[in-house]
């Protein structure tokens, strides 16, 4: 049973990423929006400011950040300037994230909730269901985490200058570049991170659809079919993404950020990115790329859900 679980959970969580892999990265484009120029850019404001001449003196030239735009107009300026194969950078990698992520914490979860259930009852308190999820989030995360970062910076490569991009290949070129350029601890940058949004997101996402579709079925407000399974996945997805949003901009960020040799990193630690984005961009910039992560997690939470039940019907007898 054991095996089954992390078996059924693995292959509803790829079809889950994979489909919907392009709102996730518009999510991750729209969380780096505001950030700091890069240094290339910094670079061309002492010859701009030598160029003024006295006599224009009170002409300042001002390299302001662009506007912020939407979901709707992020994805329309990914497939205007990239084409339209670039809303799957990364695929790979998300394809691998579930696989090494997604599959332990599913298959955790389960093996915990069957472990915690009550033998009379044949229910399980809300409390355990959330520690359930906190446990099997925490390690899923750890197991999974290069594929974390390959993943962000296969998504985010699009918005950098031609010059600074990393062009990697596939999530096995990613990693290998990584390794050999940044060191091997650069594949688990960001994990505390990943660790404490993938036990926010699994505690908050598995829990309250095992809650909602029991409170469901409990009420007899809809019999046990696909409409329970929406209803219930949906509002764990929305759940799961007011819950993990300020992490995850912060992981986004702390994941992206390019390190030069023998240069301080833009960011020392999460504590230090959490501190410089609200300084300089306000406290809700932590809610940043809230509409596609909701339009992504509730999505996701649905198809993932869905997906496992199916699953779960025809590996019922095996």
């Amino acid at each position: 049973m054991g095996f089954k679980g992390f078996f059924e959970g693995g292959i509803a969580s790829i079809v889950a990423g994979c489909s919907t892999h392009p709102l996730d990265l518009i999510k991750v484009r729209m969380q780096l929006q505001g950030e700091a120029p890069a240094p290339a850019l910094q670079t061309l404001r002492p010859a701009l400011a030598f160029h003024t001449t006295a006599g224009h003196a009170h002409h300042h030239i001002s390299l302001l950040p662009p506007p912020r735009v939407g979901p709707v107009a992020v994805g329309a300026r990914i497939i205007q300037q990239e084409g339209v194969a670039a809303l799957f950078s990364g695929v790979s990698a998300t394809v691998l994230r579930q696989t090494l992520y997604s599959t332990t914490r599913m298959g955790l979860y389960d093996i915990l909730k069957q472990k915690w259930t009550d033998p009379n009852s044949n229910n399980i308190p809300l409390m355990r269901k959330i520690a359930a999820g906190l446990i099997a989030g925490g390690i899923g995360a750890a197991v999974g985490n290069p594929a974390d970062v390959a993943m962000v910076r296969m998504q985010a490569d699009g918005r950098l200058p031609l010059a600074q991009r990393r062009n990697y290949k596939s999530v096995v070129d990613a990693i290998s570049q990584m390794a050999k350029s940044e060191g091997v601890t650069s594949l688990w940058r960001g994990s505390s991170l990943t660790v404490n949004r993938a036990m926010l997101v699994t505690a908050s996402q598995l829990a309250s659809y095992d809650q909602f579709k029991e409170i469901i079925l409990e009420k007899h407000l809809m019999k046990d079919g696909l409409g329970t399974h929406v209803t219930a996945s949906f509002a764990a997805g929305f759940v799961a993404a007011v819950a993990s949003n300020p992490v995850d901009v912060i992981k986004t960020r702390v994941m992206n950020m390019k390190v030069e040799a023998g240069m301080a990193p833009p960011y020392s630690g999460a504590m230090d990115c959490a501190m410089k984005t609200i300084r300089a961009e306000g406290p809700m910039s932590l809610y940043k790329g809230f509409i596609p992560t909701i339009s992504r997690q509730g999505p996701f939470t649905v198809v993932l859900f869905v997906t496992l039940e199916q699953v779960r019907k025809l590996l019922k007898d095996f």
